[in-house]
């Protein structure tokens, strides 16, 4: 299998896990409008998926350090569709709350092993880290608008046809863990990941804050992003879904950006560059009056999300003796610490006004740039294991 193919086959289903993280945020107006949650109540719903899969990552990050379990990416899949599907049936809180945590474990069990398997197919490219990253920003994109298709359409009673996309996802994960398999068989040690060289632990627990501030901003946007467009614009739902999906296509236009620019500039300084130009953005995401706001919702993406592969890479050179527990922790809890915030985030709106909960946010990619200003650029380890089977790229190739 060409490594293209295998990256791009990886990327699809990479989308269609992160589906589920965006679809939570997506179907908290609706539970709002069809349940009259509060902010707090609402924003717990985000808390009940963060929560689990921000205990549980690190674990399925040491698990898959100690041994290869391919067979995690099409089960997580499954589970990560199967909460969300659910989670439109029942009007209880507590069952809500039970589906959306089962949605968290899947995505929790996903990252950690797609990060190893995604390193492998790319043989260690920024570029190829890069677009599997990107594959995931897209399910974030898309969430908003299948969620507003199919709930708008017909109320949270559809909620299962959700499930569709990690249906898709589990089985085009099938043909890169087949040819994983055959490369694990060839020899001993094959197709592992590891790589040699000592870990950075300093500087991988400097990462992993900044990590924690940029996730923080995020999820924190993502949560009440909808309702505060809403309020800046004088718009209904429409106004609302189109501002979360400018957050979460910002967020795949900047991860592509994030890979290209690490091949002209070192990693470490373009996560500088990003973040600090990010602090200005959500202040205008903040106090931006009327459509405005979109255009600083889009450079606030942009920026929060040009780090994002970047980050995966460079804890995983950091940590080279232990990269499932590196890509568990930058590429799964940068999308779910942030949830533990959002009640936080809730409570201050419910008292005060969403303006002045969202203030504090900008305060987050100031506090990652002031951690990366004393992190190092990591050499990249040499060997990274015996590689997916590949066929020789053709120069100058969309991966390369």
């Amino acid at each position: 299998m060409p490594r293209n193919r295998s990256i791009v086959l990886l990327s699809v289903g990479h989308a269609c896990v992160d589906v589920y993280q965006g679809a939570v945020a997506s179907l908290v107006p609706f539970f709002v409008a069809e349940r009259a949650y509060t902010y707090a109540a609402a924003s717990g719903i985000v808390l009940a998926a963060s929560l689990l899969s921000s205990v549980a990552q690190p674990a399925f990050g040491a698990l898959t350090d100690r041994r290869a379990i391919p067979w995690l990416l099409p089960v997580s899949t499954v589970l990560g569709g199967l909460g969300v599907a659910l989670s439109g049936l029942s009007g209880s809180y507590a069952l809500t709350l039970l589906f959306v945590a089962v949605s968290g474990i899947g995505v929790a069990a996903y990252h950690p092993e797609s990060a190893r398997v995604a390193r492998l197919a790319g043989q260690g490219s920024h570029s190829a880290m890069g677009w599997f990253s990107f594959g995931g920003n897209v399910g974030f994109a898309v969430a908003p608008l299948l969620v507003t298709a199919v709930v708008a359409t017909g109320g949270l009673r559809f909620s299962p046809l959700l499930v569709v996309p990690a249906v898709v996802g589990s089985v085009l994960c099938l043909p890169v863990l087949r040819a994983l398999e055959r490369t694990r068989s060839s020899g001993p040690g094959a197709g592992t990941g590891a790589a040699t060289g000592s870990d950075d632990k300093v500087s991988f627990v400097k990462l992993s804050l900044a990590v924690v501030c940029r996730s923080i901003a995020f999820i924190g946007l993502s949560t009440f992003i909808s309702f505060y467009a809403r309020q800046r614009t004088g718009g209904g739902t429409t106004a609302g879904s189109a501002a979360l999906f400018v957050l979460y296509l910002g967020g795949a236009a900047g991860t592509v950006l994030g890979s290209r620019l690490a091949n002209r500039w070192e990693r470490v300084a373009v996560v500088r560059m990003s973040y600090l130009i990010t602090v200005g953005a959500v202040a205008g995401t903040v106090f931006a009056p009327g459509p405005v706001i979109y255009l600083f919702i889009a450079l606030t993406s942009v920026g929060l999300y040009a780090p994002f592969s970047l980050q995966v890479t460079l804890a995983q050179d950091y940590l080279p003796s232990r990269v499932g527990t590196a890509g568990g922790i930058t590429l799964g809890l940068t999308v779910s610490i942030g949830g533990l915030v959002s009640p936080l985030i809730g409570s201050i709106a419910d008292a005060t006004s969403l303006q002045t909960a969202l203030t504090p946010l900008i305060l987050m990619p100031a506090l990652s740039w002031l951690l990366f200003r004393t992190l190092p650029e990591p050499a990249t380890p040499k060997h990274l294991g015996a590689p997916v089977p590949v066929a020789a790229p053709a120069p100058g190739g969309p991966l390369e």
